[in-house]
């Protein structure tokens, strides 16, 4: 395991104690900025994005690598200072521009915009990461690789990177006074992730603010006009496969309906929401409302408690993914994989109200019971000793009871209907 990668795992439980102590804080401020469904799914697709990020390193890394060794300019050392400085800083600045072109290029708002999907802002929603960004975000870091930053230092400064991003996620702290100025701060960045006109598109910076001053894409936030977050397409699904999809669809379907060659092309790389006029024309959407309603969809208690549950159980079992995935051979990862991410969409649709739901958790539950019960490993290959064995029966006799009794308390067949949260 890298350097990288064990800071990436000894953060894990921080994420987690920051995340309790801001719900502390927030009881007793008397503020409520969580909702179960969203901070799960926001949780969620950061879980997609660690496991998917387990295979991008072979495009992410061996490309940088392979610039590394062949190309670059000069052989920078590990061992001094001014090289790990010097990187973070112009780690930053191509994360600047990186960050810049997701807002502006249709193709990479795509992977983007699941980080600005949730219609909160709280610390869960730093971990809200996109699974599909590896296609395209590399381009952006060959200037590092050019100039001889070594593999481990480039893999360091990411991390460290993106581990300040998280707790600038929060609407707890104020402005910072001349920090604010300097530095990515939670005020900044509650105006980057807003949907008003006087926020859209600005404050890129991840770590040094001073990026948007520079090239003019900087705005402070204003006490009077309160951000309202989301994007304006809103997602409208905890489904963490369609969150990282939907804009992708969306492309897909301007380009095959559009009649000009051009704007079939045009419409990857167009600014996001464009969309060719023939298109537009056919196909109507909606004005965006600043005051729409927040997508939640009415669920039980009961459900959301085993939903709750569940995601926990998912959660260790994407952790201990991250950790044995080096070691395993494709097919027994490629089976953990598949078991993961449907579990984090059944959960997405049992948070949904969807009725359909459970007929799909019930053979879930089937599989994280009989696997170690009846071959004696587990999803990786691993022997289980007995005592496991019995635990994984315990849990999934426990969950399926827990299931049936959730199920009971299921809205009607309309309980997708939103409700009455509106922004203010």
């Amino acid at each position: 395991m890298t350097m990288a990668e064990k800071i990436m795992l000894f953060a894990i439980p921080g994420f987690f104690i920051l995340m309790a102590l801001e719900l502390l804080a927030a009881w007793i401020m008397k503020r409520r900025v969580y909702r179960l469904n969203d901070a799960i799914n926001s949780i969620g697709l950061g879980v997609l994005s660690q496991i998917v990020g387990v295979f991008a390193k072979v495009l992410t890394i061996g490309i940088y690598a392979w610039v590394v060794q062949r190309v670059a300019l000069f052989d920078l050392p590990t061992d001094k200072a001014w090289v790990w400085i010097s990187a973070l800083v112009l780690y930053d600045f191509c994360y600047y521009w990186l960050h810049r072109m997701g807002h502006e290029v249709n193709v990479l708002w795509a992977a983007h915009v699941v980080h600005h999907q949730s219609e909160l802002y709280n610390l869960s929603t730093a971990l809200r990461q996109t699974g599909s960004g590896v296609l395209l975000g590399w381009v952006f870091y060959l200037p590092m690789a050019l100039l001889g930053y070594p593999v481990e230092v480039f893999a360091v400064v990411a991390v460290i990177d993106l581990l300040y991003q998280y707790w600038i996620h929060t609407e707890l702290i104020g402005k910072l006074g001349w920090f604010d100025r300097v530095f990515a701060s939670p005020s900044n960045h509650r105006a980057h992730h807003a949907v008003n006109d006087r926020y859209l598109d600005r404050n890129y910076g991840g770590i040094f603010i001073i990026w948007d001053r520079l090239f003019g894409s900087f705005v402070e936030e204003d006490d009077v006009d309160r951000p309202i977050y989301g994007t304006r397409a809103p997602l409208r699904s905890w489904n963490p496969l369609w969150a990282n999809a939907e804009v992708y669809w969306a492309m897909a379907k301007g380009a095959w309906h559009a009649r000009r060659w051009r704007d079939k092309l045009r419409v990857w790389v167009a600014r996001p929401g464009w969309r060719p006029a023939d298109v537009a024309e056919r196909f109507p959407k909606p004005e965006f409302d600043l005051q729409r309603a927040d997508y939640d969809p009415p669920v039980a208690r009961a459900m959301s408690i085993y939903c709750l549950l569940q995601f926990a159980l998912v959660l260790g079992m994407g952790v201990h993914f991250l950790q044995v995935a080096p070691t395993l051979a494709l097919l027994p990862v490629l089976a953990y994989l598949v078991f993961l991410v449907g579990s984090l969409g059944v959960i997405g649709a049992l948070l949904e109200g969807r009725r359909f739901a459970p007929w799909l958790e019930l053979p879930r539950l089937l599989v994280l019971t009989l696997v170690p019960v009846v071959t004696g490993q587990w999803l990786d290959g691993s022997v289980l000793p007995m005592a496991l064995r019995i635990a994984f029966a315990a849990i999934g006799a426990a969950s399926v009871i827990g299931l049936l009794l959730a199920w009971r308390g299921l809205p009607p067949p309309d309980g997708v209907s939103l409700a009455a949260t509106t922004h203010r």
